[in-house]
């Protein structure tokens, strides 16, 4: 039997959170299939497996945080003897040996599915420790199904709900330390599990109306509504009205960064408002440009082209102050970084080289690293070295704001609500598209000159995208 240990999957990673098995107890995994996904500071990742075999046992729970190097998983061999983790379900056939384990140097992690299953390939990370099966006393059978079945308990943070339907998923005992009355473990599908979490119902003090059972979503809601015993979330105060979240992951990440950042270079944020009526025709005309057929196209896409322009004449916005080196750093590339809101926090991934793309190819990125983002993929080397970051406030209907500078930058340019509004043109009151642009920078090696020059070349451009062509 072979224990898989959680790996580095980079940017000096030291501890992840479990968040989904893909696995069970007594299921056959091949190698690079996909068995667990884990988050880090700072995003989701999709570990694959680096052996072939049976999973004898799950061994840390879903939502607990665990160091790099700590054994999450067991797979063996069919001699190993595992158990089903559905009473009555016949472990699946495997062939006796060694689990295959393979090099530790060729999956690679963005897309484990996208490699086979061939020799030669394994998961970037491991320790050459952990190379070779060792073979372990065999467990008790009933250790083995415990700990495939476990719950976590205790848990102060309520949990999102499943959108999936009751019926996806296999039933899974609700938990392996407290069985239901009569020695028999509850029974109770994903979705109902998390939703017993959320409403903080417990499901040992129900009796399933189920197949066999098995705690069904009515079940809980009944439940819930229905006065049975409801478990206070540790943490909880004052009856229930208030509840803790524990402070990890990406939230955890961002929040140490915003401190370092506000506390380590000093603020400086000027604002402007310009009429963005041109450059919401620029828009719609795009739009319907047979070459932007396929991206959507927005008034970010705009902003973020300018902001490139911009810094030809003031490269100081793409710099930064190195304190150990006492130097300033000129990058004469853009890694633009795009602040976005997700469930799980907020994230700023970056375009490489966008400095260097076409308005086509930026939107085209722009579009690909937002999608990619809201669904929590991100990985941790598309969230490193950003030169300089947009944040788009406009979207919640917020005018603009003060924004602070992302770690290793020197500015972040915030991009208020597009709004109509009265505007004096030709001495004439009209109505117009007015937005807010607020600059912050960090003024130990960035003056006001400076900073008012490049927000200012940003209003030009936004009040005349023709004024591009200047630049």
């Amino acid at each position: 039997m072979a224990e898989f240990k959680l790996p580095d999957v980079g940017e000096g990673l030291t501890e992840a959170e479990i968040v989904t098995w893909k696995v069970k107890a007594g299921d056959t995994v091949v190698i690079n299939q996909v068995i667990v996904e884990i988050e880090t500071a700072k995003s989701l990742v999709e570990l694959p497996s680096p052996y072939a075999g049976i999973v004898q046992g799950l061994l840390v729970p879903e939502g607990e945080t665990v160091a790099v190097g700590t054994p999450i998983i067991a797979i063996g061999d069919a001699l190993d003897g595992p158990m089903p983790e559905e009473p009555g379900r016949p472990a699946e056939p495997a062939e006796p040996g060694e689990p295959a384990e393979i090099r530790a140097a060729d999956i690679d992690l963005s897309n484990p599915a996208a490699s086979g299953s061939a020799e030669g390939e394994s998961l970037v990370g491991r320790m050459k420790a952990d190379r070779g099966a060792e073979r372990r006393a065999r467990r008790p059978a009933a250790a083995l199904q415990t700990q495939a079945a476990f719950e976590p308990t205790g848990s102060a943070a309520p949990v999102e709900l499943d959108e999936e339907d009751e019926s996806d998923g296999p039933v899974v005992p609700a938990t392996a330390a407290a069985p239901a009355a009569g020695g028999v473990r509850v029974l109770a599908k994903p979705p109902v599990r998390k939703l017993a979490k959320h409403l903080g119902v417990d499901l040992t003090s129900l009796t399933g109306t189920g197949p066999n059972g098995t705690v069904s979503r009515e079940d809980v809601e009944a439940a819930q509504g229905g006065g049975a015993e409801v478990v206070v979330p540790t943490g909880s105060t004052d009856a229930g009205r208030e509840w803790r979240e524990p402070i990890k992951g990406v939230r955890k990440m961002m929040g140490q960064a915003m401190v370092d950042s506000a506390f380590s270079a000093p603020h400086v944020t000027e604002w402007v408002t310009v009429d963005a009526t041109r450059t919401m025709e620029f828009v719609e005309r795009l739009r319907g440009n047979r070459d932007f057929r396929d991206v959507k196209v927005s008034p970010l896409l705009v902003l973020a082209r300018a902001a490139m322009l911009a810094m030809r004449r003031t490269p100081e916005i793409n710099s930064w102050w190195d304190d150990a080196a006492q130097e300033v750093v000129y990058k004469r590339y853009v890694n633009l970084g795009i602040a976005t809101a997700t469930p799980r926090g907020l994230v700023v991934p970056n375009v490489e080289n966008a400095g260097s793309m076409s308005l086509l190819e930026l939107a085209g990125a722009l579009n690909e690293l937002v999608e990619v983002a809201r669904s929590g993929k991100t990985q941790p080397a598309q969230m490193s070295g950003g030169t300089f970051t947009i944040t788009n406030v406009g979207v919640f209907g917020v005018d603009s704001g003060t924004p602070i500078i992302n770690p290793g930058e020197s500015a972040i340019l915030a991009f208020g609500a597009i709004k109509k509004q009265p505007w004096v043109v030709d001495d004439q009151i009209v109505v117009r598209r007015v937005t807010t642009l607020a600059l912050s920078f960090d003024h130990r090696h960035i003056d006001g000159e400076k900073g008012s020059q490049f927000l200012s070349d940003v209003a030009g451009i936004i009040e005349d995208p023709a004024s591009a062509l200047l630049f």
